[in-house]
């Protein structure tokens, strides 16, 4: 039953995310709603996992963690040098 209501949550939260990916007004609004997404989905398997009893899921887990964690460097990294040609070169 638990586990019901914990899927549902992060359901919701993933449409939530995947919402605010299509529509949101910048590339920083849509990297964390990319975020949202991922973890929301990672929040789902942990609760399979525990359900289900097999430890196999916690490397998807790890690998999960890892690409996203990579994933939103990288693009924070862009957003910041995207910033920094915006602004002129004087102030």
């Amino acid at each position: 039953m638990i586990s019901a209501i914990a899927f549902g949550c992060f359901g919701l939260a993933g449409v939530c995310g995947v919402g605010r990916l299509l529509i949101g007004p910048g590339l920083a609004d849509r990297v964390i709603a990319l975020d949202v997404v991922l973890v929301s989905l990672m929040g789902a398997i942990t609760v399979h996992a525990a359900r289900s009893g097999q430890s196999i899921y916690l490397v998807l887990l790890v690998v999960l963690a890892m690409v996203g964690f990579t994933a939103t460097v990288a693009a924070s990294r862009f957003v910041e040098d995207d910033a920094g040609m915006t602004q002129s070169p004087n102030s």
